[in-house]
C-alpha cells in the first residue's frame, strides 16, 4: 500500500532520491517494450535531492518523494505536451496546469509524460502517433485508453501515481484493463486549466494508482476551486484522507439491463459475484434500479464529442504552434474532426447536437432519480475483455462499445471509480462504482471497502 511507502520515505528508511532512481531504471529497462512513457524528466534526481532535504527539515509536502507521470494533454512547463500526436510533437509546455502546480507545491516529482491515444481519441491505446501501449498486466493485450500510458505506467511500476483525463471512460477503462484503481471525479471538482481537452463539457483530470489510498491522496491535493476554471468548486467539505469508513447499511444499486449489454457475460458474472459477497459480508442492501436510456449513452456521447472536439481543434492550424491537425493527425482524430464538421454544418442548424444534448439531460435525470433509492450503483467498467494488440477491428463502433458502461457517468457529471476485482483469461477486470455528484470522498471509501473485500482483508 502506498501509505507504507510514504511512511518509509518520511522515516528516512528510503530516500526520495533512491526511489526516483529506481523508477528511472525501470523505465529505461522496460519502457522500450511497454511504450507507456514518451518523455523522462532529466532533472528528477536533482529534484529528489531537494525533496530529501525538505523531509529532513520537516517541511515536506503530502507527495514528498513520490514519482508522478502525466498524460501528455496536461501542460507541464518545459515538458513536451504532444497529446500523443505528430501535430504537437515539438510543442513544449509554457506553463504548469493547475493540477501540476498543486502537485509541485506538495513536493511530488514529475517523472515524465505518458503515452496516450492521439488527442485522447480512443479506447485502446493504439491510436498514439508514437506507437501502441502494451498492457503490463496482460501482455499482448491493449492497455485501454485513452489514458493508456498513465495506467500502464502505474501497472508497470514506473511511478507511484499517474494523471490522466476521463471524457467518457478514458481513465476507468485502462485502469480496469491494467488491474489498478482509477477515479473519474465529479465534473467541476478538479480544475481543467492546462488540459487540452477532448470534450470541454465532459472532461475531468483524473488519477490512477495501484490502490485506493494513492488515488485519495492525489485527490486531496488536486481537488478544489480555481480562479482559472469557472466550473470548479471548493472541496473543503470532502475528506479524502478518511477512506477507512465502512458502508454498513448502505443501499447498493444494480441495474439488470446491464447484463444484456455485456458481450462477455463472464465479466457481469464476476461483478455479480463481488456484489453478492458485499451483501453477505458487509451488511449492505442490494436494490435493483431502472436507468432509462442508459443503452443510448454511446449514441449520445459521440455526437457531443465530435462537435466539441471539432470546435476545440480549430486552433491547431499550424500558424501559432504545432502543425495543421488535418494534415498530420491519425485516422481516428480525422474521423472525429470530419464528423464534428458535418454535424456542425449550417444547414443542420445544430439539429443533431441539440438532440444529443436532450438525450444527455434525459440520461442525467434518469441517473439522478436512481440515486433517490441508493447510495452507490455498481456495474462493469467494460462489456468485454481487452483485445489483442494489432487485432484488426475495422468497424469503429466495435471500439466505441468499450465506452458503453462508462459514458453515462460523464454525461451525468457524477463521480465514478474502477476497482480491480477479478481476472478472466489472464486479463484484469474492474468493478465500476458510481456515486452522486460531489460524493467523491464517500465513493473512495466504498472503493476501499471493495478493495479490502477482494483482497480478503475484511
Amino acid at each position: 500500500m502506498l501509505s507504507k511507502i510514504i511512511e518509509r520515505i518520511r522515516s528516512g528508511s528510503v530516500s526520495a532520491e533512491e526511489r526516483i532512481k529506481m523508477f528511472i531504471e525501470r523505465i529505461e529497462l522496460d519502457n522500450p517494450h511497454i511504450n507507456s512513457v514518451l518523455y523522462v524528466n532529466p532533472d528528477t534526481v536533482e529534484e529528489a535531492k531537494i525533496v530529501d532535504r525538505k523531509i529532513k527539515a520537516g517541511k515536506a509536502g503530502k507527495l514528498a518523494g513520490l514519482g508522478i507521470i502525466v498524460k501528455p494533454n496536461i501542460s507541464v512547463k518545459g515538458f513536451p505536451v504532444s497529446c500523443g500526436s505528430k501535430v504537437l510533437e515539438n510543442y513544449i509546455g509554457t506553463f504548469d496546469a493547475d493540477v501540476i502546480s498543486k502537485i509541485k507545491k506538495e513536493d511530488g516529482i514529475i517523472l515524465g509524460m505518458a503515452n496516450c491515444d492521439e488527442f485522447a481519441s480512443g479506447a485502446t491505446g493504439e491510436n498514439s502517433a508514437f506507437g501502441p501501449t502494451q498492457n503490463p498486466a496482460a501482455p499482448g493485450r491493449i492497455a485501454g485508453g485513452s489514458s493508456s500510458g498513465s495506467a500502464a505506467s502505474v501497472a508497470a511500476g514506473f511511478c507511484d501515481i499517474a494523471l490522466g483525463s476521463d471524457t467518457g471512460g478514458s481513465i476507468r477503462n485502462p485502469a480496469s484493463h491494467c488491474g489498478i484503481v482509477g477515479l473519474k471525479p465529479t465534473y467541476g471538482l478538479v480544475s481543467r486549466y492546462g488540459l487540452i481537452d477532448l470534450g470541454m463539457s465532459l472532461d475531468t483530470i483524473s488519477p490512477v494508482c495501484k490502490d485506493v489510498y494513492g488515488v485519495s491522496l492525489m485527490m486531496d491535493v488536486i481537488a478544489g476551486a480555481s480562479e482559472n476554471d469557472a466550473k470548479t468548486v471548493p472541496n473543503e467539505k470532502l475528506d479524502f484522507q478518511d477512506i477507512e469508513g465502512g458502508i454498513k447499511g448502505k443501499n447498493i444499486g444494480i441495474c439488470p439491463v446491464i447484463k444484456g449489454m455485456c458481450s462477455d457475460i463472464r465479466i457481469y458474472d464476476a461483478i455479480e459475484s463481488v456484489v453478492n459477497k458485499m451483501k453477505d459480508e458487509l451488511d449492505v442492501n442490494l436494490v435493483e434500479v431502472d436507468i432509462p436510456y442508459i443503452d443510448l449513452a454511446v449514441q449520445t456521447y459521440y455526437p457531443l464529442i465530435y462537435v466539441e472536439f471539432f470546435s476545440g481543434t480549430r486552433k491547431f492550424d499550424g500558424k501559432k504552434y504545432g502543425r495543421s491537425i488535418e494534415q498530420f493527425c491519425g485516422e481516428e482524430v480525422l474521423r472525429r474532426i470530419l464528423g464534428g464538421r458535418e454535424i456542425s454544418r449550417a444547414e443542420y442548424k445544430g439539429k443533431y447536437y441539440r438532440l444529443a444534448l436532450k438525450a444527455k439531460r434525459a440520461i442525467k435525470l434518469a441517473i439522478e432519480r436512481a440515486f433517490d433509492k441508493v447510495d452507490f450503483i455498481v456495474l462493469p467498467v467494460t462489456p468485454k475483455l481487452p483485445h489483442k494488440l494489432g487485432e484488426k477491428i475495422t468497424d469503429p463502433r466495435v471500439i466505441y462499445a468499450y465506452d458503453a458502461f462508462t459514458t453515462p457517468a460523464n454525461l451525468a457529471g457524477i463521480c465514478a471509480s474502477s476497482v480491480p476485482v477479478a481476472t478472466i483469461d489472464g486479463c484484469p477486470v474492474g468493478m465500476q462504482i458510481w456515486a452522486k455528484s460531489f460524493n467523491d470522498a464517500e465513493l473512495l471509501r466504498a472503493s476501499r471497502v471493495v478493495e479490502r473485500l477482494v483482497k480478503n482483508e475484511i
